[in-house]
């Protein structure tokens, strides 16, 4: 079974600036995006779209404070079967004419592919009381707070 899997953006990332440039082709599936402050994006890890990294199953030692071995689907490591990153972003405008949300920041490379965006509910994304390993219940409770976390300190990848 093969999917096809069409960019309907990318990412641009220059001088601090980040922002998402959505394609032409695609500007009328911006309408409303102005009204959202967060988004999820899905882009793909294309830098690690290779054989090696998509047979990686395990990561030994992906975080600082983590366990020994951690299965793939337990990490944020961008080696894995389908390399598929999803990132929740705070929107600071929108340029529906341009095709150009700005954001803050995300941790991709410029020019990463962007498969798709969709807004962030609450009412359907949010999760009141998580479990999390005892190793990193000192990460940040949000994405809010997370920018001032020192994520340095926490991977190995």
């Amino acid at each position: 079974m093969n999917y096809n899997l069409i960019p309907i953006g990318e990412f641009k990332a220059e001088n601090g600036d980040f922002e998402i440039k959505v394609y032409p082709k695609y500007l009328k599936a911006m309408k409303g995006l102005e009204e959202l402050s967060y988004l999820q994006v899905i882009w793909w890890f294309d830098q690690c779209d290779n054989e090696v990294s998509r047979i990686k199953l395990v990561e030994e030692k992906p975080y600082k404070n983590g366990p020994e071995v951690l299965g793939t689907f337990a990490t944020r490591t961008p080696e894995r079967p389908n390399p598929i990153a999803v990132s929740t972003v705070y929107v600071l405008s929108v340029d529906m004419e341009r095709g150009i949300i700005r954001i803050p920041y995300i941790d991709a490379f410029s020019g990463t592919p962007i498969l798709d965006i969709k807004p962030y509910m609450p009412s359907i994304d949010r999760v009141e009381t998580v479990q999390m390993p005892k190793w990193c219940e000192h990460w940040p409770s949000n994405v809010e707070t997370s920018g001032d976390f020192d994520w340095e300190k926490e991977f190995n990848f």
